[in-house]
């Protein structure tokens, strides 16, 4: 009998006392964050932006450069990394709010600006750290560049759409922006991933979709990555709506569930780009 697969292929779980560790690591960062109960705004959420890469950065350093002496090695498996940086992350959310600092501003010192900034850094290092690795001659920037202008203009694009066509979603700030622009870069990436360097898509609903492109009669002048942009942007707009009324209700809880979502699109759309860079 097949079963359905659901996770993307190559997912792995790491040995049990990996799994205790992480699971210990998520229970202490929740109680402490329960306990302290910081305010979530607009500014929160879209501080873990750089977080979002930090984790989909690292599996592609466990893809690419796999060491097997390596003790944290398994942390960085697929689903696992997005555990362990999101322990981190929280980590850093709670010593920053136990600290008393401000929410609702940039400038530091402040919850947003410590985040953002400690996020960030991790982010440029690791990056780097997968650039380094690879000899300068077997870096592939251009592909991956391209897709992050055509991400931005079509987030842009739909973003300016949705909220003059539907001024309710106006409320999701700029967390509903970085949910648009996080599903466009996915969807991009994907198409370009699939129709111009040769890559294969491991996610099983994806693959769904961009194999039923490959069928239409548009394969041959469009490729069959274009259905997937349009069913990411399509995705990404209809969230917005949904939750539009509930982010005016409970504004914290509906902004930390649009970070969920932007991360959901964010993540995958960074991994395909620094992997393309490196590995195409």
């Amino acid at each position: 009998m097949q079963v359905l697969q659901i996770l993307p292929e190559g997912s792995t779980l790491p040995p049990l006392p990996y799994l205790v560790v992480l699971a210990l690591a998520l229970a202490g960062v929740a109680l402490a964050l329960r306990r302290l109960g910081p305010r979530v705004t607009d500014r929160v959420v879209v501080s873990f932006a750089p977080w979002m890469v930090v984790g989909s950065s690292c599996y592609v350093l466990y893809q690419v450069y796999e060491t097997s002496s390596f003790l944290l090695k398994p942390f960085f498996s697929s689903p696992t990394v997005y555990v362990s940086v999101a322990v981190l992350a929280g980590a850093v959310w709670a010593a920053s709010a136990a600290a008393g600092l401000p929410v609702d501003r940039w400038r530091p010192p402040s919850v947003p600006s410590v985040v953002g900034l400690s996020g960030a850094v991790l982010a440029i290092v690791v990056v780097g750290w997968a650039l380094v690795w690879s000899a300068p001659g077997d870096l592939h920037p251009v592909w991956p560049a391209v897709a992050l202008a055509v991400a931005v203009v079509c987030a842009v694009t739909v973003w300016a759409a949705l909220r003059r066509l539907v001024p309710a979603t106006r409320v999701t700030g700029a967390v509903g922006g970085l949910c648009v622009f996080g599903h466009a870069l996915d969807g991009v990436s994907t198409a370009v991933g699939i129709d111009v360097l040769g890559f294969g898509e491991r996610s099983p609903f994806s693959r769904a979709i961009i194999e039923f492109a490959a069928t239409l009669p548009t394969a041959p002048i469009l490729g069959a990555g274009w259905l997937f942009v349009v069913a990411k942007l399509a995705l990404a707009a209809a969230v917005l709506v949904l939750l539009a009324s509930y982010v005016r209700e409970e504004p914290g809880e509906g902004t930390l569930l649009l970070g969920a979502v932007a991360a959901v699109g964010l993540g995958p759309g960074a991994h395909n780009l620094l992997l393309f860079t490196i590995a195409s």
